[in-house]
């Protein structure tokens, strides 16, 4: 099957692209494992030098690629931008700190010399996903890289001008052939990619049904995997928080990207002093938002970036409302030309929903009236996923106290959840595990060796 780009606003197709057949796949793998031999013994500089022209040609070339995107998958063309500037940020952070984060680390034992030494892995195939089509690569590809590991993409089949756009950047800027490479595979052939004795680690960012296949698939050929799934991040807010901050927040975590984010706020559980007022402010809010083309300025949401995502989100909004859920605002799709959804609030949600159990992948906000501050954090946990959460409170300390008994990869107070190459992130329960970014996220992907000489 070709992989087709397909813009979203107009439902126009853009470019279609032949699959690789299986010779042109595994010469490519091949050539990728023999690339790495090489970019295993090359210095923190030169690949640093590598990753820096790349930061610099995102900036220069910055409105070119986020109008790639916005064009393939349908952020508006403001976040695209913030998108592609995030992706150059990861590229100095690493440049600036990978080698102190690999530098060997010397351990008292019973040796004259013992210390742990870190070395790459070999190719670390990436299985990306569309919603930020460059920024979910970069994050996993700027530490591997640094690290001295080849790197190769099976990115999502709706974004094909982003991979080709990626692969020909690095490669212009200096890395090796093979290296960065994107590979024209369908899903069904990702088994085959897992199990080749070219391919040393697996990294997943997308849903949790594709997270247990690839972990069962790495497991059997036992290499090192992290997966980064859903969420259904909380963002509880406690009856003295500041609701002004609180609902901006709120509006902005839960409708960017068309609300087509894992670590996107999805679950309001709110505190009965506040619930209404809350509600009020969100919703005057929420029907502010300007629905339209992506690559017009002023646009706040864009459209879904598939009509079967579009279809889904639908089903599972009027499915939750015959459960006794309240459609507050939108809550239905927009009569035009694309994959539009109406900005939307459920309130009463309860767990006899849908929307109480499911990740809604979509612009709907779902509002989950607590009985309790005790009660909120039970809610915040009565889920099987655990990436994100957010409290709200001007009590930061009897915040951060809550905060710890949040099942989640992260907490956030009073602020919104985000990815950050200085911190890790990552999820618990179904929302995958292992960490992206930060040292630890660098260290997911190399071989920590002990050496002890007498």
């Amino acid at each position: 099957m070709p992989f087709v780009s397909l813009n979203p606003t107009t439902n126009q197709v853009i470019q279609r692209h032949a699959s690789w057949d299986v010779n042109r796949f595994e010469s490519a793998l091949e050539k990728a494992h023999s690339a790495q031999q090489t970019w295993a013994h090359t210095s923190f500089s030169l690949r640093a030098e590598v990753l820096r022209n790349v930061a610099m040609h995102l900036h220069t070339q910055r409105d070119q690629y986020a109008t790639l995107i916005t064009q393939e998958m349908g952020k508006p063309l403001r976040e695209a931008r913030a998108e592609v500037e995030k992706c150059a940020g990861v590229c100095d952070y690493y440049a600036q700190h990978a080698g102190e984060f690999l530098r060997a680390e010397p351990i008292e034992s019973d040796a004259d010399k013992s210390y742990v030494a870190y070395y790459p892995l070999g190719v670390v195939l990436a299985i990306m996903p569309w919603n930020f089509p460059f920024w979910q690569v970069f994050r996993a590809a700027a530490p591997a890289l640094m690290a001295g590991n080849a790197f190769a993409l099976k990115h999502a089949p709706n974004v094909p001008q982003c991979a080709l756009a990626m692969e020909t950047l690095f490669r212009d800027c200096g890395l090796p052939e093979g290296l960065f490479t994107n590979l024209m595979i369908e899903v069904k052939q990702v088994a085959c990619a897992i199990a080749s004795v070219h391919i040393h680690a697996v990294t997943l960012t997308g849903s949790e049904a594709a997270g247990r296949k690839v972990a069962a698939c790495a497991g059997q050929h036992l290499k090192k995997c992290v997966l980064e799934l859903g969420g259904s991040d909380p963002f509880i807010v406690l009856h003295d928080a500041d609701l002004e901050l609180a609902v901006n927040m709120a509006v902005t975590s839960r409708f960017l990207n068309c609300g087509q984010s894992c670590i996107a706020a999805k679950r309001f559980i709110v505190v009965p002093e506040i619930a209404d007022e809350f509600l009020h402010l969100l919703k005057t809010k929420v029907e502010a938002l300007r629905v339209g083309d992506p690559m017009i300025e002023g646009t706040q949401i864009g459209p879904m970036a598939r009509l079967d995502l579009r279809e889904s989100l639908h089903n599972q909004v009027t499915d939750s409302i015959a459960q006794g859920a309240v459609a507050v605002t939108g809550c239905k799709p927009v009569e035009r030309e694309g994959f539009f959804y109406q900005p939307s609030i459920l309130d009463r949600v309860t767990a006899k929903t849908c929307a109480w159990h499911e990740e809604l992948f979509g612009p709907v906000a779902i509002v989950i009236r607590a009985a309790s501050e005790e009660d909120a954090l039970r809610i915040a946990n009565e889920t099987r996923f655990g990436l994100g959460s957010s409290i709200w409170s001007r009590d930061a300390a009897r915040a951060e106290q809550l905060a710890a008994h949040i099942q989640a990869g992260c907490t956030f107070i009073n602020g919104m959840v985000k990815s950050d190459p200085r911190l890790p992130f990552g999820g618990v329960k179904a929302s995958g595990y292992g960490r992206e970014l930060s040292k630890l996220g660098m260290h997911e992907f190399v071989n920590a060796k002990t050496i002890w000489i007498r």
